[in-house]
């Protein structure tokens, strides 16, 4: 069974880096977008509004899985930037600050950076290619 898991393990890498991606992708489109629907949309060239057009146009690099470990990298830091920003402020601790999703994003992000994009990604298709 643990062969298996092996077998596997690298496209549950990519199945986490686009789940990952897409989340966050998503956020980009509501703030950028307003798609989904959002009751209030940050104004353009606002803090809120340029963390949304990284999310919109890292998270879209990610989720394809191209530029995959500098996209990370900048998603990681982005994440922490929002974390230190707008929750730590607010309370040490993430359950009450509201920043759980962020502290995940962040570390999550950066373990995509160490570990790569696996092999379902346009990374792993032009390293192929080469």
């Amino acid at each position: 069974m643990l062969n298996n898991l092996n077998a596997v393990s690298p496209y549950l890498l990519s199945v986490l880096r686009i789940v990952f991606a897409l989340v966050l992708f998503s956020f980009g489109t509501q703030k950028i977008l307003g798609f989904p629907f959002a009751a209030r949309v940050p104004e353009a060239f606002s803090l809120s509004w340029i963390a949304g057009v990284f999310e919109l146009v890292v998270g879209f690099f990610l989720l394809i899985g191209f530029l995959s470990r500098p996209a990370a990298f900048i998603l990681s830091g982005l994440m922490a930037c929002a974390y230190f920003i707008g929750h730590a402020p607010n309370s040490f601790f993430p359950s009450q600050n509201g920043g759980v999703a962020a502290i995940l994003f962040c570390f999550g992000f950066l373990y995509l950076v160490a570990a790569g994009p696996g092999p379902l990604s346009i990374d792993a298709w032009r390293k192929a290619k080469a």
